[in-house]
C-alpha cells in the first residue's frame, strides 16, 4: 500500500542530460542545501500525522552529491520517526557512485530511471552517449542490492518501434513502466515530441495484450495500475486521485508547490519553508485555490462520465499548466484515458458473463469457452498475488 503522504524534496533543477523533448537547466544550477532539509522537518513537524514517503526528484538529485544524503536522510528519518519515513529516488544515474549507492542502500531505497528503449532508440531521443551512461550506473545500483525500475517515455516518433521497445524491456527482465512525451511549455515547437491523446490510448490497449500474453513473465505497471482503478473503483496513483493536500513538492530554494512539476514556476509557490505553513495556509494560497478549483471542474464537466470516481480529469499539471492557470478543460490525455478504462471495463464484464455459471475454474479465461489466453481477471489475480 501507498503512504497517504507524499513530498516531493527537489536538491536541484539542473541535470547532466539533454532529452530532446524535456527542459532542463544547466548542471551547475543552485543545489538544496541541508538547512532546507532541516527547515522541511520543522515544518512536518505537527503538520499531519499520516506516514510519508519522501521522494528525491529533479532536475536531477544525484547532482547533490554522497555528503548531501548522508546528512539529509538521517535528518528526514530520525527528525520526523513519527511519521515512518519511507524513501524514493528519480535518477538518470549518470552520477552514481558506490559511496551514494551504499547510503541509498542503507536507507533501503527504490529507484526509479529512464530509458525509451533500445540504446538506439533511448539516445536518438535523450541524447548520445545517454544509454551507455544510465546503465553503467545502473549496474553499480544493482551491485549493491538497490532496486532499479526504468520509465520509458514514448513520444510520437517511438511510438512506432512500440513492439521493439516492449521486447527489449521483456528480453531485459525489466518491468515497464511508461509516460507520454507532454507538449513542452518551454519550446517554439512544443508539439515536436507529444505524443497525441489517441496515439497514447492505442498504446495503452496494445500493452494490455501485451501485459495479457506475458503474466508472470513481465509487469507493465501502468496497466497494473489501471486494472486496480477499474477494481476498486478508485485512483491508485496520483493522476487518477485528488491530490491536493496529500502531495507537495518542496523546491531548491525552500518553496513548496503542488507537485514537481511545477517547481521553479513562481506562479505555483504555495508557500515557504521558513513560514511553517499550516495545510489551511497552503490551501489558501492561489496554487491551492486553483487545484480545489480543478476539481471541482471535474465534478462538474465529468459527471457523466463512468470512471470520474477513479479517473478524477486526470493530471491538474497536464490540464491547467499549458494554460497559464486557465481552468478550461481536464487533463488533455483524457480520450486515451477514457479508451483504456473503457476496454478494461467491456472485457472484464464479458469474462464475468461469459463465463459459463460462473465457473471458477475457468475465471480469468477470456470468451464463453476456456481458452489459453489469459483474461483481465488473470491479470488482475497476479497483481494481488504479485
Amino acid at each position: 500500500m501507498k503512504n497517504p503522504f507524499h513530498v516531493m524534496l527537489i536538491p536541484t533543477l539542473g541535470c547532466p542530460g539533454r532529452c530532446k523533448y524535456c527542459w532542463s537547466s544547466e548542471e551547475g544550477s543552485p543545489v538544496m542545501t541541508i538547512d532546507t532539509v532541516r527547515a522541511t522537518v520543522e515544518w512536518l513537524k505537527g503538520f499531519r500525522s499520516d506516514r510519508v514517503t519522501f521522494t528525491f526528484h529533479g532536475g536531477e538529485p544525484l547532482l547533490a552529491g554522497a555528503d548531501f544524503y548522508m546528512q539529509a536522510l538521517p535528518l528526514l528519518s530520525e527528525g520526523l520517526r513519527e511519521l515512518n519515513p519511507e524513501f524514493a529516488m528519480q535518477t538518470n544515474l549518470w552520477r552514481m557512485t558506490p559511496g551514494i549507492a551504499e547510503i541509498l542502500a542503507e536507507y533501503h531505497i527504490p529507484l526509479g530511471s529512464s530509458i525509451d528503449g533500445p540504446e538506439d532508440i533511448t539516445d536518438s531521443q535523450r541524447g548520445d552517449g545517454y544509454f551507455e551512461k544510465t546503465m553503467k550506473g545502473y549496474e553499480i545500483a544493482k551491485t549493491h542490492g538497490l532496486l532499479v525500475r526504468f520509465i520509458c517515455t514514448f513520444t510520437n516518433k517511438s511510438m512506432k518501434h512500440r513492439k521493439e521497445i516492449f521486447e527489449f524491456f521483456k528480453d531485459q527482465g525489466f518491468d515497464l513502466k511508461l509516460h507520454p512525451a507532454l507538449p513542452s511549455l518551454r519550446s517554439e515547437n512544443p508539439r515536436e515530441w507529444a505524443l497525441e491523446p489517441e496515439e497514447y490510448g492505442e498504446l495503452l490497449v496494445y500493452l494490455l495484450d501485451k501485459s495479457l500474453d506475458n503474466i508472470g513473465r513481465m509487469e507493465v505497471m501502468n496497466i497494473s495500475d489501471l486494472c486496480r482503478c477499474v477494481f476498486t473503483r478508485r485512483g491508485s496513483v496520483c493522476t487518477f486521485v485528488n491530490c491536493m493536500g496529500n502531495t507537495f513538492a518542496v523546491g531548491p530554494d525552500g518553496s513548496i508547490y503542488p507537485c514537481y512539476r511545477f517547481v521553479g514556476m513562481p506562479e505555483w509557490v504555495m508557500g515557504h519553508l521558513r513560514d511553517k505553513p499550516s495545510m489551511e495556509t497552503l490551501m489558501q494560497s492561489e496554487p491551492g485555490w486553483l487545484m480545489r478549483a480543478f476539481s471541482e471542474y471535474v465534478d462538474r464537466a465529468c459527471k457523466d462520465c463512468s470512471h470520474i470516481r477513479y479517473c478524477r480529469g486526470g493530471c491538474p499539471y497536464n490540464a491547467i499548466a499549458p494554460t497559464g492557470g486557465k481552468i478550461e478543460s481536464v487533463d488533455p490525455h483524457c480520450t486515451a484515458y477514457r479508451r483504456i478504462f473503457t476496454e478494461i471495463n467491456d472485457r472484464l464484464n464479458r469474462e464475468l458473463f461469459d463465463s459459463p455459471g460462473m465457473d471458477m475454474g475457468g475465471f480469468g479465461m477470456s470468451g464463453s469457452k476456456k481458452q489459453a489466453k489469459p483474461g483481465i481477471m488473470a491479470l488482475m489475480r497476479a497483481i494481488v498475488e504479485r
